[in-house]
């Protein structure tokens, strides 16, 4: 099937690659992987600064809690009236900046650009399977960022339930001023995200499934398209509850149903619901969040898969454990959710098994962890910017993940749940490692993607503000959480045992201002770059995938001619007996005897009588 598919593109490619396209279907309605992995990219790097913005609005407010400060009304008006943010909108900055973060920056964002970019590329495709719906996809994320953005702008502001949006603050338009029309808008947007991502999905598996080039059998896939198409899977078998429990929310709502609610008063008034359970929204809800931190965490670890095997001129430390770690991941990920809920009045034996099985997902995660360092060990490392957030993320994945052993365990959870240590930890672990990765990704494929390269000095300093930066923020929150400290509060001033915490604030506030001046150093570097970089080579890093055969100058299509045939795994790099360090995987054996293993060959018979007669011939 794959091979019909891709010569009828091959001759698809050669009938119309003269033709033209206007300004608007090149750049704008867009069907080139390409430029709508430019376009999610570039989207998601706006959507990554309006968050930024929005949390440091509210650090600001956490660290001079009683300060005022007149430029703040200037720009948000009613909701800052004399200098200093509303306690209702306070909830609405922290619900927006988690709902743009998970899902608009580190889902769509990030599996959005390098799924669309590199599935084609590293499997050896004109494009994706549909380029219609790859288009779709992204218009559908455009479209849900617009709405997202403008709740901002409406009279009773932004949703404020958190970005869980848990019942009845999400359920009862009156309860609050952010249930009502922000909270709507926060909907409809979500419904509009989810369709985006389960159209990618279901492409991103079809391409990967059926579109491989000649040669690319499932075990010769570089890890980044492993990760990406688990990822797509977990997505299109867990988005779809999201949808069920927004409708339901929905209805709750608008119909007077009761799904969620039952024996409420609002402002006195006794509603008439009756026989609801917010439990069970939690249940819809952590269904899907819980695999969402793998739809986030997963393709940020195929990327620095790729990353650090390249840079450290080492194939990857064991290939295959890592794939059968993706897939545990993947399984696992279904059967953990309820380990954010062990303070509902679970049942203890449930509990229980939530928490071993939560347990058990650490394993898969940390052979990932130690393969990385395995592969780092003892290489030729190039500190490359890419090279540096790549081990960023492993940095922030081992630290972040070790926390979450705590927060694992049901009877440490109780006390632990809905403080500063929860932040503390899906920040290390999800946030800071999965931008790490995002970032490892976009200057380790920028001359790819824009046939140019970045400034190396402003990456290098670009990572250390971040670096430094996000464990000075996120680091002290540990010990806010075991204080007790909880999330979401307004002011730490109300109680006496958290005023002792202000000046720690303070600190985490200075902090987050100064790593969001490192991204103004990225921004620079990355817009600067697309027009005025040095230009770049065709292979700058000397890599052995596929998407480095093609030409710099993008051509719709990928390769001029015939599609290459592919012969090996990705991750021959410093292969004794070759003449470099790197082996592309469009190299056939036969150019290679020098440094062929039999175990190379893959159980290839006629191949390794052929390469032990040349063994027994020259190696004396």
């Amino acid at each position: 099937m794959s091979s019909t598919v891709i010569s009828h593109s091959a001759e698809h490619h050669d009938s119309h690659g003269h033709h033209q396209e206007s300004f608007i279907s090149k750049y704008i309605f867009s069907g080139d992987h390409k430029m709508i992995a430019k376009q999610f990219l570039i989207t998601g790097i706006f959507m990554a600064v309006f968050a930024m913005i929005l949390s440091i609005l509210f650090r600001i407010q956490l660290a001079w809690p009683d300060k005022e400060f007149p430029i703040l009304e200037v720009f948000l008006g009613k909701w800052a009236a004399g200098g200093r943010i509303a306690p209702e909108f306070f909830l609405s900055l922290v619900t927006i900046h988690g709902t743009i973060m998970v899902f608009f920056v580190l889902t769509a964002g990030l599996s959005g650009t390098f799924s669309n970019l590199l599935i084609p590329y590293q499997i050896g495709a004109r494009d994706m399977a549909s380029p219609l719906m790859n288009m779709l996809s992204y218009w559908m994320f455009f479209v849900a960022s617009v709405i997202m953005i403008a709740s901002f702008f409406v009279e009773s502001g932004p949703a404020s339930a958190g970005w869980t949006i848990y019942p009845p603050l999400s359920a009862v338009p009156t309860a609050i001023a952010g249930s009502a029309t922000g909270m709507t808008l926060w909907l409809v947007s979500m419904v509009l995200f989810v369709a985006s991502q389960l159209i990618g999905g279901i492409n991103y598996v079809s391409t990967i499934l059926n579109m491989r080039t000649k040669g690319m059998d499932l075990w010769k896939m570089p890890l980044t398209i492993w990760a990406f198409f688990l990822t797509a899977i977990v997505g299109m078998l867990s988005f779809p509850v999201l949808v069920s429990a927004v409708v339901l929310l929905i209805f709750d709502r608008s119909f007077g149903t009761s799904f969620y609610l039952s024996d409420l008063v609002v402002q006195g008034q006794i509603l008439p619901n009756e026989g609801g359970s917010p439990i069970l929204f939690q249940h819809l809800f952590w269904f899907l969040g819980h695999p969402e931190v793998y739809i986030v965490v997963m393709p940020a670890l195929g990327l620095t898969s790729e990353v650090i095997s390249t840079n450290s001129r080492k194939p990857i430390f064991g290939y295959h454990a890592m794939v059968y770690s993706l897939i545990g991941i993947t399984v696992l990920s279904f059967i953990v959710w309820g380990h954010h809920m062990f303070v509902t009045g679970m049942n203890p034996f449930l509990g229980g098994v939530f928490m071993i099985t939560t347990l058990i997902i650490a394993v898969p995660s940390a052979v990932k962890a130690f393969n990385y360092m395995a592969t780092l060990w003892r290489g030729n490392i190039r500190f490359t910017p890419a090279m540096m957030f790549a081990i960023g993320l492993v940095s922030f994945f081992i630290s972040g993940g070790l926390t979450g052993l705590f927060l694992g365990n049901a009877a440490l959870d109780i006390n632990l749940h809905d403080t500063y240590f929860v932040v503390a930890h899906f920040h290390l672990v999800m946030g800071s490692a999965s931008i790490f990765g995002m970032l490892c990704g976009v200057y380790h494929w920028f001359p790819k993607m824009f046939g140019r390269m970045m400034n190396t000095k402003l990456g290098y300093l670009h990572f250390w503000m971040t670096f430094i930066g996000a464990y000075l923020v996120f680091f002290p929150m540990h010990f806010m959480g075991i204080d007790g400290v909880p999330r979401r509060y307004y002011a730490f001033t109300e109680f006496a045992f958290m005023e002792k915490w202000v000046s720690v604030n303070m600190l985490i506030t200075w902090a987050a201002i100064v790593a969001g001046l490192g991204q103004v150093a990225f921004l620079f570097n990355f817009f600067y770059s697309i027009f005025f970089g040095e230009r770049a080579p065709q292979n700058p890093w000397k890599s052995n995938t596929l998407e480095w055969t093609t030409p710099v100058e993008h051509i719709h299509g990928n390769w001029p001619g015939e599609i290459p045939t592919v012969h090996r795994w990705p991750y021959d790099y410093s292969k004794p007996g070759h003449d470099e360090d790197f082996i592309p995987q469009t190299v056939p054996f036969s150019e290679t005897m020098s440094s062929n293993f039999l175990h190379d060959f893959e159980g290839n018979e006629e191949a390794e009588r052929i390469q032990t007669e040349w063994d027994a011939q020259n190696r004396k």
